[in-house]
């Protein structure tokens, strides 16, 4: 995919169109029995928990909320539909405390999502965090995921729960989950927004949702185009997505869940250091050099191309003494990845069940219990890259894949006091990796059962305040993507050769204090969240990268790793006049990740920046017209990072400071915005390849967007 073509209008019309006729003819039979406009709550007020319980399955921020402020440890609540631009997962996330995006090439491509490292070493094949979709796994049954994936304009609500602090069996890693809980058909009549920016960005997305007494339904179709900052970096993405609830007698509820995506996008790959200040838009093949001619993007054409269809229903039943939910879902994947020397070609089948139970037991205690399981059947090949055109060559490794979990969860709440609340959970699982060559019969099965337990307690001291600590086990087990292993030298494809590699668990043991909650009263009440934690890590899965910026392998660290930082959130507003006030949102971000013993000890390890600033300060002013709000934003790394683990002076990605600015206007059912991104058009890295030891000369930085503008309209109805 050399460039991608940017029509009038950036969805696959005849495909969507049709798809939305006939959802929207299944909807429209019972329409009569269609609530009044009024009492269907918008999607704002939806956020703030109106309407609980009004439509089956429903997410809401207060319940969502609640529950996060029974668990001792480090949470976030974010609500993608109070921001003004979803173009990519950064603007849903990017004022969250302690999780990490570190932006490929700024459109829907494969950002490096992090939360307390876990992950940090997989990019850009994501591991170490468990994503959720409607409180179901979105990933692989192996544990990799692709995050351009993700269509955050249909989120409702995103709930993170870092490292251990986790509540479904199927998460185990030191990362945690990031639960995306859909916008159903109560909290919106249908929406429509346009959204276009610098560098050809350009967006649509169209909304339908219908309710009636006892269910309701919502479709939404959405596409993306971006010509790209960089030379060969073009993206695009279509979505639908669409979900059908059902009210029961007795309190049964039931939810059926359909997406598809189509993700393509071009990869500008690394670039030596000095090419980020110099050339910030060029690629490997717009210089002379021997480097140039060596890793020619434009002849290579690295390329990821990801198609998705998922299925999921869940039910729920019963009351607060005995609740029940059971929810089962299957994704097809194909999924086809050129890094500049070899083709990945994956397609994959996973399908998953999960169970969750809950109860009081009429005294100080409440319980939970669940039950998971997931299985992946994948057929990946792989095959040369030819180095003068980018087509397919030989095939040197053709693999059966299969991923089994089978997972289990118990946990209880035990209220010792007032103002004081006990909180243990226990998980089992028994993991497989089992992978047979098709070409030569190699085979490597891999099984692992471990346990993660964890307790802790929460202080409320006061209705506003509340403090926790935790003490936790985390475990992972390599994907696929560090178990088959392609060694490809990029003037030597026709050499190419593949191996299967045994690893180990990743383990590790945290410990955790923090608390969280609000000075004031009011419009002038301060929101603030703050966690402080450390992490013993035991062979952490480490994959690192050849003098070319190419994957190569992953191992097992032998001498320990230490990851310990802190997570702090700050919000709030303050009055100005009778129709105006500031608002104000921030969070850093620290992280302190060294390896201990071997050859690395004292050493930090690559991959994660050490300070990580984001704050946003907005005046907001009433006026006849609607509701301004403008003011400027800022992202800070205020430190240099180290792109290798041997920490080799003169490699590391320079500290940065992005400036940017926002107006926003609303007004009833209208939102529009203007933004404008690193206003003083800073030139830094956004990424880097990870090595055990690198130089600034080799390719190894990814630089970020320039100066950009992006506006946009919604009209919800």
């Amino acid at each position: 995919m050399t460039s991608v073509p940017t029509p009038v209008c950036p969805l696959p019309v005849r495909v969507l169109a049709h798809s939305m006729a006939c959802a929207l003819a299944l909807l429209a039979l019972p329409a009569h029995a269609q609530q009044p406009a009024a009492e269907l709550p918008a999607v704002t007020v939806r956020a703030d928990g109106a309407g609980e319980g009004t439509a089956p399955l429903r997410p809401s921020a207060q319940a969502e909320r609640e529950r996060l402020e029974r668990v001792p440890g480090g949470t976030n609540l974010a609500l993608p539909q109070q921001e003004s631009r979803l173009a990519t997962l950064r603007d849903a996330l990017d004022y969250q405390p302690g999780i990490v995006i570190q932006d490929f090439f700024g459109a829907t491509d494969q950002p490096r999502l992090s939360i307390r490292g876990s992950g940090i070493q997989s990019n850009p094949l994501n591991r170490g965090v468990l994503l959720l979709q409607d409180g179901m796994p979105l990933n692989e049954a192996d544990g990799s995921f692709i995050i351009g994936l993700i269509e955050p304009r249909n989120a409702a609500l995103v709930s993170a729960r870092r490292g251990a602090n986790t509540l479904t069996p199927g998460a185990t890693t030191l990362g945690g989950e990031v639960d995306f809980q859909s916008l159903t058909g109560a909290d919106e009549r249908g929406s429509v927004r346009a959204e276009a920016g610098s560098f050809g960005r350009k967006a649509l997305q169209g909304a339908v949702g219908l309710q009636g007494a006892q269910w309701d339904g919502r479709i939404s179709v959405s596409g993306d185009r971006f010509d790209g900052y960089r030379h060969h970096s073009a993206s695009q993405r279509e979505a639908l997505h669409a979900n059908l609830g059902f009210q029961g007698a007795g309190g049964f509820e039931n939810r059926t869940y359909l997406s598809w995506t189509d993700l393509d996008f071009d990869i500008p790959t690394v670039v030596p250091k000095d090419r980020v200040r110099t050339n910030p838009r060029g690629v490997m093949g717009d210089g002379n050099t021997p480097q140039d001619q060596l890793l020619n993007v434009y002849r290579r054409d690295p390329r990821r191309e990801a198609t998705q269809l998922r299925l999921a229903n869940r039910s729920r039943w019963g009351s607060d003494a005995l609740r029940q939910e059971l929810g089962v879902y299957w994704q097809d994947t194909d999924d086809l990845f050129n890094n500049q020397t070899s083709y990945a070609i994956t397609h994959s089948r996973t399908t998953g069940a999960q169970w969750q139970a809950s109860g009081q037991t009429g005294g100080p205690l409440a319980w939970r219990a669940a039950l998971g399981w997931s299985r992946s059947s994948m057929d990946r090949d792989l095959d040369a890259t030819n180095p003068a055109n980018g087509t397919q060559m030989q095939r040197f490794g053709a693999y059966d894949l299969t991923a089994d979990n089978l997972q289990a969860q118990a946990g209880a709440d035990w209220r010792l006091a007032p103002a004081w609340t006990l909180v243990g959970q226990w998980g089992w699982s028994r993991q497989s990796r089992d992978a047979a060559s098709r070409l030569d019969g190699r085979a490597l099965d891999q099984q692992w059962t471990f346990s993660t337990p964890k307790i802790g307690v929460n202080w409320t001291p006061a209705p506003t305040v509340r403090w926790w600590a935790n003490l936790s086990r985390s475990q992972e087990a390599p994907t696929f993507w560090e178990i088959v292993a392609a060694n490809v030298a990029p003037n030597a494809p026709a050499a190419a050769s593949s191996e299967l590699v045994r690893l180990k668990l990743q383990r590790a043991t945290t410990f955790e204090v923090g608390g969280q909650g609000r000075w004031g009263e009011g419009t002038r009440a301060l929101h603030w969240q703050l966690a402080v934690y450390r992490s013993q890590v035991a062979d952490e899965l480490m994959s690192t990268t050849d003098e070319s910026g190419i994957k190569v392998g992953t191992y097992n660290y032998a001498g320990g790793t230490r990851h310990q930082g802190v997570e702090a959130g700050l919000s709030g507003s303050w009055p100005l006049g009778a129709a105006g006030g500031l608002e104000w949102r921030g969070s850093w971000t620290y992280s302190d990740f060294r390896f201990k013993e071997g050859i690395y000890a004292g050493n930090r390890i690559a991959g994660v920046p050490r300070h990580l600033i984001n704050a946003e300060v907005l005046w907001r002013v009433a006026t006849a017209s609607g509701t301004w709000r403008v003011g400027p934003n800022l992202r800070w790394m205020p430190t240099d990072t180290p792109t290798d683990h041997a920490n080799t002076a003169g490699s590391e990605q320079d500290a940065y400071a992005l400036l940017g600015f926002k107006l926003e206007w609303r007004s009833g059912p209208w939102t529009a915005y203007l933004l404008a991104d690193n206003v003083t058009d800073r030139r830094y890295a956004s990424s880097y390849a990870i090595r055990n030891q690198a130089t600034a000369a080799q390719p190894g930085y990814l630089p970020g967007l320039g100066r950009s503008v992006a506006a946009g309209v919604t009209y919800r109805f």
